[in-house]
Protein backbone atom coordinates (compact mmCIF):
# COMPACT_ATOMS: atom_id res chain seq x y z
CA UNK A 1 0.00 0.00 0.00
CA UNK A 2 1.42 3.35 -1.08
CA UNK A 3 1.66 6.04 1.56
CA UNK A 4 3.05 9.56 1.57
CA UNK A 5 2.85 11.17 4.99
CA UNK A 6 3.74 14.85 5.34
CA UNK A 7 4.70 16.52 8.59
CA UNK A 8 6.30 19.71 9.82
CA UNK A 9 3.70 22.29 8.89
CA UNK A 10 2.44 24.93 11.26
CA UNK A 11 2.15 28.62 12.03
CA UNK A 12 5.26 30.75 11.60
CA UNK A 13 5.95 34.48 11.54
CA UNK A 14 7.17 36.19 8.37
CA UNK A 15 10.90 35.70 8.00
CA UNK A 16 10.79 32.42 9.87
CA UNK A 17 11.64 28.89 8.79
CA UNK A 18 9.96 25.51 8.62
CA UNK A 19 11.12 22.10 7.50
CA UNK A 20 8.58 19.80 5.93
CA UNK A 21 9.10 16.05 5.73
CA UNK A 22 7.40 13.43 3.62
CA UNK A 23 7.83 9.78 4.56
CA UNK A 24 7.13 7.39 1.70
CA UNK A 25 6.33 3.69 1.68
CA UNK A 26 4.88 1.07 -0.63
CA UNK A 27 6.96 1.83 -3.72
CA UNK A 28 10.61 2.02 -4.82
CA UNK A 29 11.34 5.53 -3.62
CA UNK A 30 14.65 5.97 -5.46
CA UNK A 31 12.94 5.43 -8.84
CA UNK A 32 10.54 8.33 -8.41
CA UNK A 33 10.79 12.05 -8.83
CA UNK A 34 9.70 13.67 -5.59
CA UNK A 35 7.92 16.99 -5.65
CA UNK A 36 6.35 19.50 -3.30
CA UNK A 37 3.23 21.33 -4.40
CA UNK A 38 1.19 23.90 -2.56
CA UNK A 39 -2.34 25.21 -2.81
CA UNK A 40 -3.26 28.60 -1.45
CA UNK A 41 -6.87 29.45 -0.63
CA UNK A 42 -8.80 30.12 -3.83
CA UNK A 43 -5.87 29.21 -6.05
CA UNK A 44 -4.81 26.22 -8.09
CA UNK A 45 -2.21 23.79 -6.85
CA UNK A 46 1.27 24.79 -8.00
CA UNK A 47 4.62 23.07 -8.14
CA UNK A 48 7.01 24.54 -5.59
CA UNK A 49 10.05 22.28 -5.86
CA UNK A 50 11.01 19.06 -7.57
CA UNK A 51 13.80 16.55 -7.09
CA UNK A 52 14.06 14.10 -9.98
CA UNK A 53 15.28 10.54 -9.47
CA UNK A 54 18.31 11.57 -11.54
CA UNK A 55 19.40 15.16 -12.08
CA UNK A 56 19.17 18.52 -10.39
CA UNK A 57 16.37 19.98 -8.35
CA UNK A 58 14.17 22.70 -9.74
CA UNK A 59 12.15 25.44 -8.06
CA UNK A 60 9.34 27.83 -8.74
CA UNK A 61 10.69 31.34 -9.29
CA UNK A 62 8.79 32.55 -6.24
CA UNK A 63 10.79 30.33 -3.88
CA UNK A 64 14.25 30.22 -5.49
CA UNK A 65 16.94 31.08 -2.99
CA UNK A 66 14.60 30.51 -0.04
CA UNK A 67 13.46 26.88 -0.29
CA UNK A 68 15.58 23.76 -0.62
CA UNK A 69 14.33 20.30 -1.51
CA UNK A 70 16.36 17.26 -0.54
CA UNK A 71 15.84 13.53 -0.33
CA UNK A 72 17.23 10.65 1.68
CA UNK A 73 16.78 7.48 -0.33
CA UNK A 74 17.92 5.36 2.61
CA UNK A 75 15.06 6.73 4.71
CA UNK A 76 12.53 7.01 1.87
CA UNK A 77 11.99 10.62 2.87
CA UNK A 78 11.93 13.93 1.04
CA UNK A 79 12.29 17.27 2.78
CA UNK A 80 11.50 20.88 2.03
CA UNK A 81 13.50 23.44 3.98
CA UNK A 82 11.69 26.76 3.84
CA UNK A 83 13.49 29.91 4.93
CA UNK A 84 12.60 33.60 4.85
CA UNK A 85 8.94 32.68 4.74
CA UNK A 86 6.43 35.19 3.44
CA UNK A 87 2.67 35.45 3.95
CA UNK A 88 2.20 34.45 0.31
CA UNK A 89 3.81 31.09 1.12
CA UNK A 90 0.70 30.21 3.11
CA UNK A 91 -1.15 27.15 1.87
CA UNK A 92 -1.48 23.42 2.05
CA UNK A 93 1.74 21.71 1.03
CA UNK A 94 1.47 18.35 -0.69
CA UNK A 95 4.10 15.73 -1.27
CA UNK A 96 4.02 14.05 -4.69
CA UNK A 97 5.81 11.02 -6.08
CA UNK A 98 5.88 10.77 -9.85
CA UNK A 99 7.14 8.30 -12.38
CA UNK A 100 6.21 9.95 -15.65
CA UNK A 101 7.35 7.06 -17.82
CA UNK A 102 4.59 4.93 -16.35
CA UNK A 103 2.08 7.75 -15.77
CA UNK A 104 2.13 7.12 -12.04
CA UNK A 105 1.35 9.81 -9.49
CA UNK A 106 1.03 9.42 -5.75
CA UNK A 107 -0.09 12.18 -3.35
CA UNK A 108 0.07 12.80 0.34
CA UNK A 109 -2.76 14.26 2.40
CA UNK A 110 -1.10 17.66 2.77
CA UNK A 111 0.17 19.74 5.64
CA UNK A 112 -0.91 23.30 6.42
CA UNK A 113 1.65 26.09 6.43
CA UNK A 114 0.52 29.49 7.66
CA UNK A 115 2.82 32.50 7.58
CA UNK A 116 1.37 35.30 9.63
CA UNK A 117 2.28 37.76 12.33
Amino acid sequence: QVQLVESGGGLVQPGGSLRLSCAASGFTFSNYAMNWYRQAPGKERELVAGDPAVGSADYADSVKGRFTISRDNAKNTVYLQMNSLKPEDTGIYYCNARRSRFSVDYWGQGTQVTVSS
